[in-house]
C-alpha cells in the first residue's frame, strides 16, 4: 500500500503526458488543468510539438514546465530535420525537449552518429532548458547496449535520461532502470531519470522512486532528478492522495 506522502512526492514529479495520435486542443485545455491541480502541481506537461503555444499559455504563471518530444518515436537518424523541429518548439515555448536517441544506430555501433544527434540538440536547447533523451530500452534489449545509450547520452549533454516512448511493445522495467540509474551514479554528473510507459497505478510509481532513492541515496528522487512520464498513472495517485482505491486499467501514453 502507497503512502499519501509517496503519492504526493510522486504527482510533483509526474511528467503528465498525451501523446495520443487523436489528441485534440481540448484535451490539451483538459491536461493543463490537471496539471496545475493544488495537490501537486506536476513537474510539466508533455505533448506533441503543435500543442506547445497552446499549453504554454493555458499554464502562464505556474511552475508547470512545457515539454515536448523530438525524434519521436522512430528515432530516426536526420539531424538536420530534428534541428529544424527543436528550433521550433523551442521558439514556440517548451521549456524541455524529450529527444528519441537513435536506436538504431547504437544498435550496428555507430555511437558517432547516435552522439552527434545529442550533442546538436544540446547546444540548440541551451539557457535552462532541458534534454531528456529517450533510449528506447525495450529496443536495445541488451543490458550492454542500454549502459551504452546511456553512457553515450550522458556525456553528450543529456539533462535526463529517459526509459521508452512508451510507443514500443516493452517500454519501463526495473532492469533497464536500473541500469540506467547505475550509469548515472558512475557519471558524477548531475544527471536526472525517467521511467516512462507502463506505469499506471501508485504502486508502480512508488517502485521507481524507490529504486532511485536506493541507487542514489535517500531523497535524491526530486522533479529537479526524478520525472515520471505517464497519463493513466495521475488519477491513482490523485485516488492514493483522497484514500481510495486508484484506478488499475491501463492508459494510453
Amino acid at each position: 500500500m502507497v503512502d499519501v506522502e509517496t503519492a504526493r512526492r510522486a504527482l510533483r514529479c509526474l511528467d503528465l503526458t498525451d501523446l495520443t495520435d487523436n489528441c485534440t486542443d481540448r484535451a490539451i485545455d483538459a491536461l493543463c488543468e490537471k496539471a496545475r491541480d493544488p495537490r501537486g502541481p506536476v513537474a510539466a506537461v508533455c505533448i506533441w510539438p503543435q500543442f506547445v503555444t497552446r499549453a504554454r499559455d493555458a499554464l502562464r504563471g505556474s511552475p508547470v514546465r512545457v515539454a515536448t518530444v523530438a525524434n519521436f518515436p522512430t528515432g530516426a537518424e536526420d539531424i538536420a530535420r530534428v534541428m529544424d523541429d527543436v528550433k521550433e518548439a523551442l521558439s514556440d515555448g517548451a521549456n524541455e525537449i524529450d529527444l528519441v536517441l537513435p536506436y538504431d544506430a547504437v544498435r550496428r555501433g555507430d555511437l558517432e552518429s547516435a552522439t552527434e544527434m545529442v550533442a546538436v540538440v544540446r547546444e540548440i536547447a541551451d539557457q535552462g532548458r532541458l534534454l531528456k533523451v529517450i533510449l528506447e530500452t525495450g529496443e536495445l534489449v541488451d543490458p550492454a547496449l542500454i549502459e551504452t545509450a546511456s553512457r553515450l547520452s550522458i556525456d553528450a549533454g543529456a539533462d535526463f535520461i529517459k526509459t521508452s516512448t512508451g510507443k514500443s511493445p516493452v517500454s519501463a522495467t526495473p532492469e533497464g532502470a536500473e541500469i540506467m540509474l547505475n550509469v548515472i551514479k558512475a557519471s558524477a554528473r548531475p544527471v536526472g531519470f525517467k521511467p516512462s510507459g507502463d506505469i499506471r497505478t501508485s504502486e508502480d510509481a512508488a517502485f521507481y522512486i524507490a529504486l532511485a532513492d536506493r541507487i542514489m541515496g535517500a531523497g535524491w528522487a526530486t522533479p529537479k532528478t526524478f520525472r515520471i512520464g505517464a497519463s493513466s498513472v495521475y488519477d491513482a495517485l490523485i485516488a492514493t492522495i483522497e484514500g481510495r482505491t486508484g484506478p488499475t486499467s491501463a492508459g494510453t501514453y
